[in-house]
């Protein structure tokens, strides 16, 4: 029997229909489970009423609310690292399974909880520690999700599956911006205040719960059922191996993450609200163009991740980089003189953003496959709760020396992304 190659499936084979139904149950789940995530930011303010004293000065109850969701941004190093940890040692699939499961159960019993009204002080720590469960659940599955898809598909695939299920996880932020507006269309804003603000979070529960019945039918990775085979899986804690042998692995991979959170973080998640205080647009005109961003920056991701199977991905980075940096500029400074170039200029831009699509890729070739899934999740976990936390606060910070601030930052990621693809182009990556 031809033993299979640890670093991936046989490369010379095609994409098969199992791949592709790997692929697309990877990427639904992992939709399904960034809207879970995601869903609090576009209700903060109602939850903010609801879960705090209604005597509580406006700003403060503002930071709190704030403060919960950011509770899940700091939980997901921690459980990244030990969902990592046991999928190195027990397996991808059953961490890949639990992740999702950990964040439908905490969505679906956020959308039922009682207020403050009704239990007093119990109901924001109740919220806070759902809050931190749902972060821990993402810091498992997203670098889980990408080691999966990586080690089922060959070799000269990875950078499309890893695009794919990229892809996938920008799809949740889009699904969670249509539902806030569909939320707020259908009803009134006192019907929002008074039940309808729970539907976003039952239904992520209820489809989050689907999508773990669903990930029943994947199987385990054969790199991982091959590591079993011969015995070589981790012998000590595979995170102290990733730390004593691999920190240029993990330093490359933590800028990498920085510039993704520029793309996502400011570009994304940031300039719809910038687009009101600072360009003038009504709110319901920055959604729109910011979900015609989204849609171009999934198409993006798998963009960037096929063309980094072809043209290696420091190719991809350094030219995405630049174009982005370009792009960008164009985008923030030229607003206010052309509104009306708003929604073109935003699809362009987040298609440029789709370059991250092939972050993932060197993420998981930058490890060896019996550390891999603690070596991505401690530097993406890490790199995320640290830039991902800082740069809203940084970014105003910003703007408020400078208006444009917005787009200095971008740009100067930008060219950190590009200087990292030179690097990877000269090691021939």
């Amino acid at each position: 029997m031809t033993s299979v190659p640890l670093d991936a499936a046989p490369s010379a084979r095609p994409l098969t229909r199992n791949d592709y139904k790997t692929l697309s149950l990877s990427a639904l789940g992992g939709a399904l489970e960034f809207y879970d995530f995601i869903i609090f930011v576009f209700f903060a303010a109602v939850v903010g009423k609801l879960f705090f004293p209604a005597d509580m000065p406006e700003w403060l109850r503002q930071l709190q609310t704030f403060g919960i969701f950011a509770a899940g941004y700091l939980a997901r190093p921690l459980g990244g690292i030990v969902m990592a940890h046991f999928g190195d040692l027990l397996g991808r699939k059953r961490m890949f399974t639990l992740s999702i499961f950990l964040m439908a159960v905490p969505t679906l019993l956020m959308g039922l909880l009682p207020t403050y009204a009704q239990i007093g002080i119990w109901a924001p720590l109740a919220l806070l520690s759902l809050r931190v469960v749902q972060g821990a659940a993402i810091g498992g599955e997203v670098p889980g999700a990408w080691v999966f898809v990586s080690e089922h598909v060959p070799a000269r695939h990875v950078g499309y599956a890893c695009g794919t299920l990229t892809s996938g996880l920008t799809a949740g932020i889009l699904l969670g911006s249509l539902m806030a507006t569909l939320i707020n269309s259908l009803y009134s804003a006192e019907e929002v205040l008074a039940w309808a603000w729970r539907v976003p979070f039952l239904l992520g529960g209820v489809f989050g719960l689907l999508a773990v019945y669903l990930r029943r039918w994947l199987h385990e990775t054969p790199v991982f059922a091959e590591l079993q085979l011969r015995k070589a899986l981790a012998d000590e804690l595979p995170l102290k191996t990733v730390v004593r042998e691999h920190r240029a692995a993990v330093l490359l991979s933590m800028l990498l993450t920085w510039v993704l959170t520029a793309g996502i973080v400011v570009v994304i998640l940031m300039t719809p609200t910038l687009l009101q205080t600072q360009y003038g647009f009504a709110a319901a005109t920055a959604l729109q163009a910011n979900s015609l961003a989204i849609v171009f920056l999934s198409l993006g991701c798998i963009a960037a991740g096929i063309l980094a199977d072809r043209f290696g991905a420091g190719r991809v980075l350094l030219i995405g980089g630049l174009l982005l940096a370009a792009v960008a500029w164009t985008f923030y400074t030229s607003l206010h003189a052309h509104p009306d170039w708003l929604f073109p200029l935003y699809a362009l831009t987040g298609l440029c953003v789709g370059s991250i699509g092939a972050v993932p890729y060197v993420m998981v070739t930058a490890f060896p496959p019996a550390v891999r899934f603690s070596g991505l999740s401690f530097s993406y976990n890490l790199a995320y709760a640290i830039f991902g936390g800082l740069t809203p606060m940084l970014v105003t910070l910003l703007i408020k020396a400078d208006p444009l601030g917005a787009a200095y930052y971008v740009v100067a990621l930008c060219g950190l992304g590009a200087l990292v693809g030179l690097h990877l182009l000269r090691r021939g990556r």
